[in-house]
This record gives C-alpha cells, structure tokens and sequence, in this order.
C-alpha cells in the first residue's frame, strides 16, 4: 500500500481496512468471488469491528469495576430469587425500552451488585451510555459541586446516562444539603432513564438515610411506581462464587 492509500484510509477511520489491507488484497487475488461480495465482506467486517471499538468504549467509560455478566450468576445461592422475573426483565430489555428502574435490597454479600452490574452491562452491548457509581462517590461528588457551583453541571451529566446503577446505598449518613441533590438527580430520571440502585436497607429504613420523611416517601413513590424491586436474603458470601466473565 502507498502512502497515499494509506493516508486516505486514515482520514477515513477505515482502521480495521488499514490494518488488514494486504491479507484482503492477496486473497482478492485468489478467490473467484464477485467484486460486489468482496467489497460487502470488507464493509462488514470493518462494520464489525467498528461495532467492537465502540462497545469497549462504553464499558471503559462505564467504570464497571468487576464484569459480572448474567451468564454465570449464581442463582442457587439466592433460592428465593425470582430467577424467572429477573431473566424476563433481562431478556426482553424493556428496563430499558420502558425506562423502569431497578432496585436490589438487601445485605452484603448477597449478590446484589453482581446482578445490578450484570443488567448495567446488558444494557451497553445493546447500545446505551451507562455508568457505574458507588453511592458514596455519588454523594461526594454531588456535594463538592456546591463549591464550585457546578451542580447543575455535575447533575446534567449524570442525568444523560441511559442507564446509572447506584451502588451501595445505605452505608453512609448525609445531610440535608446531599439529600436534596440526589433526590433532584432521581426526580431528573425519573421515566427518561433508568436507574438501576443497590442497598443494604429495605424502604422501611431509607428515612435513616435520608433524615427526611417527605423527601423519602417522594423518593419512594417515584421508585416504586414503575420500578422492578427484588429482596434479597442473607446466605453464604456470594462473591466467592460468583465468576467473572474475563
């Protein structure tokens, strides 16, 4: 390939073509293939890889600090889980398609964010801009934007997530001033995205979290009124067999 080709090709975005040129141009030679089937053979797998690219984009920008996939969830481990509601919602998508939310409760190590991440991931191989948060972080930031004043910034951009999974809620106290950014955030996405949340606490102790009652029970209703919510109960720590897809 002359340099000519070679620029033209880069200027273009044809990386998959540019990396590949002359393994095509050899069996070009050789195969007895129409130029129409060549060129689409060419077009697909450059569409393919392209496709590729930006999937592993989205996952790096997601910020997924583990790839737990649905594939190797134990459900055994969690025998009152509704393995049957939780593959409907994952299979049909319509968390998405129906921006409904998502909540998982319950205690630690019981898989609530192995199957949080799972539906997270499920939605960006289908497409969608997701982001992976722990609620703490969530908290922080949201916070630390009152100094600079860059809320409305900061909750814009958490706002435009297809898909947000919150992680870990419940395990820190916070005050009026955080509460009330988040409560803004969640009333943001409220049927435009979905939210996939995970907690330690059941509704009945979000008020411990929140010290509000009004600003809870909104919070609440907003959650539970299109929101899929799975309980889950204590058994032996999950993450010790919960597989990674590497």
């Amino acid at each position: 390939m002359d340099e000519t080709m070679r620029m033209k090709l880069k200027q273009l975005r044809l990386w998959w073509l540019l990396e590949n040129w002359d393994t095509w141009l050899a069996r070009s030679r050789k195969s007895r293939s129409s130029a129409v089937q060549l060129l689409t053979d060419i077009i697909n797998e450059e569409y393919r890889c392209r496709q590729q690219r930006a999937l592993a984009f989205r996952l790096k920008r997601a910020r997924i600090p583990e790839p737990y996939v649905m594939a190797t969830y134990p459900f055994a481990k969690q025998p009152r889980l509704d393995r049957k509601k939780v593959l409907g919602i994952y299979d049909s998508f319509d968390y998405i398609e129906k921006r409904r939310d998502i909540v998982l409760c319950g205690p630690t190590s019981v898989g609530k964010s192995g199957l949080a991440t799972a539906y997270l991931t499920r939605a960006i191989e289908r497409g969608c801009r997701g982001r992976f948060v722990k609620f703490v972080d969530l908290i922080a930031e949201l916070y630390a934007s009152i100094a600079d004043h860059t809320q409305k910034k900061v909750l814009r951009r958490y706002a435009r997530f297809d898909c947000l999974l919150i992680d870990e809620m419940g395990y820190i106290e916070i005050e009026p001033t955080q509460a009330g950014l988040f409560f803004t955030l969640m009333q943001t996405r409220h049927k435009r995205r979905t939210t996939i949340i995970t907690s330690n606490l059941g509704f009945g102790e979000w008020n411990s979290l929140f010290r509000n009652e009004h600003l809870t029970a909104a919070l609440l209703a907003r959650l539970t009124e299109t929101s899929y919510v799975f309980n889950m109960i204590k058994c032996r720590p999950i993450r010790t067999v919960l597989e990674k897809d590497l």
